[in-house]
């Protein structure tokens, strides 16, 4: 594993594009990425216990151009199996979706498994990927765990980094593990508990009324934290999965595998029913804020607004306003870079084109609650440039001193 983890540039790519959203529902903090076209019905990715929202990135970014809708989200922190599928229902009430398919990893895929048990009309398919069935093995393994909710966060991390192999790895492998190992840095003694409670309490996935037909089993066949029995019970469980085996990829195949992991996603789908939609996907250059609309497409709303009288609002500019990065009801401008003659959209109420010396506004009236904050890189640089005659009055005056 390596020392220092550096962010690979895919991933730098994808905070820029992909909008982060935190919503509270009821007593819960969802924090979940939501990317696609929105007709489409959903795959939502479940994360293992080392995992968040953000480990996903590279089937967001590959589905979401394909036409597909993909969400990942974040385990919330509950403390019980029936807390999970109630708080799981009111997520999906509050972000209006009704019929899903589940991708679960590890984790994740037990969870995905009990919401389809408890929940079948509302599960249309499932993905599972180095899962499991029951908990009995690891709750024997955790003596400690009714004590989990009271351990060191440091300890808590450690047990989990424990669980993911370490050592001479292929560069792939070895770079999706870091990766999971930054995310694990990021999470809270409570989000750590919370998940360890929910993989050592037991329970174990009762008969699902959905058909094995409907089911996709894709499990690595190299050195894994799930035991190979437990892989095989979930295949005994399932005769009639589909099966989409992967020779390598370790923990973390979403990573270090994805162009088969999204295939075998994309296969799925499209066995099951859901068809994509790439005529809805707006291509988005490079040096884009996320979700924005493209420079062909502004230039063409332009148009339409000069033809219109009386300002008239534009519905089709309006439908392809998404929300900025790190998104939690309301967008943050200080976070983005203010280029010249590019458009951004702010709570979804107003278009600002930025110049070299002057601000205007383009349809909309700015709400009072949005403080905008302009000319912040002339700031900057007045300041340097304050700093750097101070420097140079004070090497004026010691020269002058050592003069007399």
């Amino acid at each position: 594993m390596k020392g220092v983890f550096s962010a690979p540039g895919d991933y730098i790519h994808f905070k820029s594009q992909v909008p982060l959203h935190k919503i509270p529902v009821g007593t819960k903090q969802w924090r979940y990425y939501d990317f696609g076209p929105k007709s489409v019905p959903p795959l939502i990715c479940l994360p293992g216990t080392a995992g968040t929202a953000d480990v996903y990135y590279k089937q967001i970014m590959s589905l979401s151009l394909k036409g597909y809708r993909v969400i990942s989200v974040d385990i919330p922190r509950v403390w019980n199996h029936a807390e999970w599928i109630q708080a799981f229902e009111k997520f999906l009430d509050a972000i209006d979706v009704h019929h899903i398919h589940l991708y679960g990893t590890s984790l994740g895929g037990f969870l995905a498994q009990l919401f389809a048990h408890k929940r079948p009309r509302r599960v249309r398919s499932l993905i599972l990927s180095n899962s499991f069935l029951d908990t009995r093995s690891f709750s024997a393994a955790m003596p400690w765990a009714p004590v989990v909710s009271w351990t060191p966060s440091f300890l808590l991390k450690r047990y989990v980094l424990t669980g993911i192999r370490d050592g001479p790895l292929e560069p792939f492998i070895a770079d999706s593990v870091d990766f999971v190992v930054s995310q694990v840095e990021t999470l809270s003694k409570d989000d750590l508990a919370s998940r360890l409670k929910l993989t050592t309490d037991d329970a174990s996935v009762g008969a699902l009324l959905l058909s094995d037909s409907l089911i996709t089993i894709m499990d690595t066949n190299d050195l894994c934290a799930i035991p190979q029995e437990l892989k095989d019970q979930l295949s005994e469980r399932y005769p009639e999965a589909r099966r989409a085996y992967l020779k390598t990829g370790g923990d973390f195949p979403f990573l270090s595998r994805p162009d088969e992991v999204n295939l075998h996603l994309q296969l799925h789908l499209r066995r099951v029913g859901v068809e994509a939609q790439p005529d809805l996907v707006h291509t988005i250059p490079k040096g884009d804020i996320g979700g924005s609309p493209s420079k062909e497409n502004d230039d063409d709303s332009d148009k339409s607004d000069k033809d219109n009288s009386g300002g008239s609002e534009n519905p089709s500019a309006e439908s392809e306003i998404q929300p900025a990065p790190e998104s939690s009801g309301s967008h943050n401008l200080d976070n983005q870079p203010l280029r010249s003659s590019e458009c951004y959209d702010l709570d979804h109420e107003v278009t600002l084109h930025v110049f070299a010396d002057e601000f205007t506004k383009k349809k909309h009236i700015v709400p009072p609650e949005t403080y905008v904050h302009l000319m912040w890189g002339y700031i900057v640089l007045s300041y340097l440039r304050y700093i750097s005659s101070q420097y140079i009055m004070l090497n004026y005056s010691l020269e002058f001193r050592q003069v007399v």
